[in-house]
C-alpha cells in the first residue's frame, strides 16, 4: 500500500473501497478490532482511530478532563455536518466511567460568583428546551452551543466554591445534551453522540442523578434509532437504577417508555409491553404532584406522550389496530391535561404522520390522507429532520396507492 500511492488516493478520493485484505491490514495498524469491520461499512469503522473519538471514549473521567472535552467539542462541533455512525461501540466501559468519575470541586482562582449564576444558567436552559418545541432543532442547535461556551467559560475563569461547581457541571451537561439532542433531531447521529458523551461526563462530576438519567434517556433515542436497541435498553436500565434518588415518578415514566421502545425496536414483545406498563403506572403516581415537585427536564412529558409512544411500539411490533387505538386516546388525554399542541408542532406533526402510517396500515387511505394533511400543516415553519424525514416516508408508503384519486391529489399538492 505504501508504494502505490494511486491506489489510496482512490480511496480516500475516488470512492473506491480497499479490498477486505487491506482493510484488516490497516485495522491491525490502528489498534482496531476486526469485528468493527463488518460491524460497520467503510471508512466508518476506521472513526475509532481518529484523536477525537479516542480523546472521548478514553480520557479519565475527571471535572478536568471534562471540562476540556466539553470546550473541544463545543468548538469544533458545529456548523452540524457529521453524519456518520455512532462512536460508540459498547456501552459498558461507559457506564463503568460514570460510576467512577469525580465529583466538580472549588475553584479559587477567578472573580468570585454565588447561586445567582448557575440560577440563570438554569433558567436559560429551560427556554432553550421550550424554543426547540416551538422552533424546532435545526434554529436551536447554535443558541445551544452558544450557551455550552458560556458554561464553559464560566467554569474556568470564576472562583466558586464545590457546590455551586457542581452546578455549573450540572448546567454544562443539560447544555450539552440539548445540543445532543437537537443535533439527533436534525439527523446527525454521530455528532449527537459526542455531546451526550461528554454531556454524561459532566453529569457524573456534578452528581446531579436527575441530569445524568435524562442525558441518559436521550442518548438511547439516538442509540436505537442508530440500530442499537441493546445499548439504548443499557442506558435506560442505568438511568432507572437512579430514580430512587431523585424521587420522580414522571421522570420514571419517560425512563419506561423509553425501555419499551428500545424493546419494541428490538422486536420484543413482551419485554416491551411490560416496560409500558409501568410508565403508565408510574404515570398514575405523578397526577397528584406538583410541577415543583419535579425535575424541569420533563415537563413535557404527558399522558398524551405515553399513548404516542405506546402507538409507536405497536407500529414497530406489526400492530396497526393497536397503534390506532393508541392515537385515538391522545385527544382526551390532551384535553384532560390542558395541553396545547400548538407549543409542540414538531411532536404533533410526527404524531400525525405515525397516525397516517397505521392508517395505511390497515387499509384506510382516506383516514390517511386527512391525517397526513394536518402533519403538513404543523410541520410549516419547523426545523426538524426527522418532521421532513416521517412525512417523507409517510409520502413513499402513499406512493404505493397512487392510483386512488384522494392519494393522488395529496402526492402532487405536497411534492
Amino acid at each position: 500500500m505504501a508504494r502505490d500511492r494511486k491506489r489510496v488516493t482512490r480511496w480516500t478520493r475516488g470512492g473506491v473501497t480497499p479490498d477486505l485484505h487491506a482493510q484488516k491490514a490497516m485495522a491491525v495498524l490502528h489498534g482496531i478490532p476486526e469485528y468493527e469491520i463488518t460491524a460497520r461499512p467503510w471508512p466508518e469503522w476506521l472513526r475509532p482511530a481518529c484523536m477525537r473519538d479516542r480523546e472521548l471514549l478514553d480520557a479519565e473521567w475527571t471535572p478536568a478532563t471534562t471540562i476540556d472535552l466539553l470546550d473541544h467539542v463545543a468548538t469544533t462541533g458545529g456548523p452540524m455536518d457529521r453524519r456518520g455512525f455512532l462512536v460508540v461501540t459498547g456501552i459498558t466501559p461507559v457506564l463503568a466511567g460514570v460510576a467512577t468519575a469525580e465529583p466538580a470541586v472549588a475553584n479559587p482562582h477567578g472573580r468570585r460568583i454565588g447561586a445567582t449564576t448557575p440560577e440563570l444558567f438554569e433558567a436559560s436552559l429551560a427556554i432553550l428546551r421550550q424554543q426547540d418545541d416551538q422552533l424546532g432543532s435545526g434554529q436551536v442547535h447554535a443558541s445551544a452551543r452558544a450557551q455550552l461556551h458560556l458554561i464553559i467559560t464560566t467554569v474556568k475563569t470564576t472562583a466558586h466554591t464545590e457546590e455551586i461547581g457542581r452546578r455549573l457541571y450540572s448546567a454544562a451537561a443539560e447544555a450539552a445534551r440539548v445540543c445532543g439532542w437537537t443535533a439527533h433531531d436534525s439527523g446527525h447521529h454521530a455528532l449527537a453522540e459526542e455531546y451526550y458523551l461528554v454531556a454524561l461526563r459532566a453529569a457524573a462530576s456534578s452528581d446531579d442523578q436527575a441530569v445524568t438519567a435524562n442525558t441518559l434517556a436521550f442518548w438511547a433515542i439516538t442509540r436505537y434509532s442508530g440500530g442499537d436497541p441493546r445499548g439504548a435498553v443499557d442506558l435506560v436500565t442505568d438511568a432507572l437504577g437512579r430514580t430512587r434518588s431523585i424521587g420522580s415518578p414522571r421522570m420514571e415514566a419517560m425512563l419506561y417508555a423509553r425501555l419499551a421502545r428500545a424493546h419494541a425496536r428490538a422486536g420484543e414483545h413482551r419485554a416491551s409491553d411490560r416496560a409500558l406498563a409501568a410508565a403508565f403506572d408510574a404515570y398514575d403516581r405523578a397526577r397528584d404532584r406538583t410541577p415543583d415537585e419535579e425535575p424541569d427536564c420533563v415537563y413535557w412529558v404527558t399522558l398524551g406522550e405515553l399513548h404516542s409512544w405506546a402507538a409507536s411500539n405497536a407500529t414497530d411490533l406489526g400492530r396497526p389496530n393497536v397503534a390506532l387505538a393508541h392515537y385515538e386516546a391522545i385527544p382526551a388525554a390532551h384535553r384532560g391535561e390542558g395541553y396545547d399542541s400548538q407549543a409542540y408542532p414538531r411532536a404533533a406533526a410526527l404524531r400525525l404522520a405515525r397516525t397516517a402510517e397505521a392508517h395505511v396500515a390497515v387499509g384506510d387511505l382516506d383516514g390517511a390522507v386527512h391525517t397526513a394533511r394536518r402533519a403538513v400543516d404543523y410541520m410549516g415553519g419547523v426545523s426538524s429532520a426527522r418532521g421532513t424525514s416521517s412525512l417523507t416516508d409517510l409520502r413513499a408508503r402513499l406512493t404505493a396507492h397512487n392510483t386512488v384519486p384522494v392519494v393522488q391529489d395529496f402526492l402532487a399538492q405536497t411534492a
